[in-house]
């Protein structure tokens, strides 16, 4: 059976598209949202991992970092992989992933982020060994297409309903709104937004830790009468008690995002009763593989899943495949914005995004190709390879 030989490693930053930062200035604080963070966003730091077998055959994977959410750079995902996570991925085959994990977890604390980076990739490395797309590894496909939601950033309302408006025609029904300007701004936005575009669209929101508690719970059930899906990271990220004492006092579900990374976060929040909604993509909880587990948790306590970032290329595909694979689980249209806002997504093939959903990639693994020319021209260091 062939086995892993070689991990190849590159830094990238794909800068936004001029039409985004143009749009990004007129935005709360710059940055769209009302994160505190002082930080620039004009782009995105990615890594992206390639893992090669003993027959020649290539996976691919991609991770997202920004410091005020992940908190790690893509030095720092390159550093732990080659220092010691890199001893137990060469020389196993990559449909292990359970013997894999298994490992980098006893050895390795926390690490995430990087911890999925490889796994993504034995995921589209298993598919290109065996011709077959990775949701075959995951349970097979429920559907062709999956549902998108957009997000909106956090700006004049107007200019949000705006916004909002050409999602809504090009079909997508689901909107995200960055809140976080106050109690009774941010009860204006979402009472135009329902005068404009009526009951039939689903909105959720986003306070990008904005809040202290009882100001998160006056927040909330100012918007209840909306008909809300969830509400995102009212208050500080460490603060799973001040989470608790949100979710207890309000009806609308509370999803976390920084302030959680791994399945054990994910558990203790539940238990704690701080969040009665589930937020996932490449990095947290760290990988596909998690990333299932995480879905089957969520559903057996009841609770609907959201996938959702701003991905390259690689990572689009990987969450298209798990919703394909676990549609029936989510309950929630995924949201995938790195091919509106960046520059270059590095993929030959654009995946195709039609009426407000995106086409499970077709093809072995993940289904999608690296433009090899792009990875150059976006790399913010050598590739580093590990044997």
């Amino acid at each position: 059976m062939s086995h892993i030989v070689r991990i190849e490693l590159t830094p990238l930053f794909v800068p936004f598209h001029k039409e985004i930062l143009n749009l990004m200035k007129g935005t709360e604080g710059g940055l769209g949202m009302a994160i505190a963070a002082e930080e620039e966003w004009n782009g995105g730091d990615f890594v992206i991992c390639r893992l090669v077998d003993s027959a020649g055959n290539s996976g691919l994977g991609e991770a997202f970092v920004w410091l005020p959410e992940t908190g790690v750079s893509p030095d720092q995902l390159i550093d732990i992989i080659k220092k010691s996570l890199a001893r137990y991925v060469i020389g196993e085959s990559p449909f292990n992933v359970e013997k894999i994990r298994h490992k980098m977890e006893i050895n390795v604390n926390r690490s995430d982020v990087s911890k999925g980076l490889i796994d993504i990739a034995c995921y589209d490395l298993m598919g290109k060994i065996t011709g077959r797309p990775a949701h075959d590894f995951m349970g097979g496909r429920c559907v062709d297409e999956v549902p998108l939601c957009a997000l909106i950033p956090l700006m004049e309302v107007e200019d949000m309903i705006a916004i909002c408006q050409t999602f809504y025609n090009s079909g997508m029904r689901t909107f995200r709104l960055k809140l976080g300007k106050g109690v009774q701004a941010d009860k204006k936005i979402i009472s135009r937004f329902r005068e404009a575009l009526g009951d039939e669209v689903r909105l959720r929101v986003d306070y990008n830790q904005a809040y202290t508690p009882p100001v998160a719970v006056r927040a909330i059930k100012a918007i209840e009468p909306y008909g809300i899906d969830l509400a995102e990271q009212p208050v500080a990220a460490t603060n799973y008690i001040g989470m608790a004492y949100v979710q207890k006092r309000v009806d609308i579900p509370i999803m976390a995002h920084e302030g959680c990374f791994s399945l054990q976060d994910i558990s203790t929040l539940v238990k704690m009763n701080g969040i009665n909604a589930v937020g996932l993509n490449s990095e947290r909880p760290g990988g596909v593989t998690n990333m299932l587990r995480a879905i089957s948790y969520a559903e057996m306590e009841g609770m609907g899943c959201i996938l959702h970032n701003q991905p390259l290329g690689i990572s689009s595909a990987m969450q298209i495949h798990v919703a394909a694979a676990r549609y029936h689980s989510l309950g929630h249209a995924i949201e995938l914005f790195g091919q509106l806002m960046m520059e270059d997504d590095l993929i030959k093939e654009p995946i195709n995004y039609d009426d407000g959903t995106a086409t499970v990639p077709s093809g072995p693994g993940w289904g999608v190709e690296l433009d090899e020319a792009a990875l150059k021209q976006y790399a913010t260091s050598e590739t580093v390879i590990i044997e």
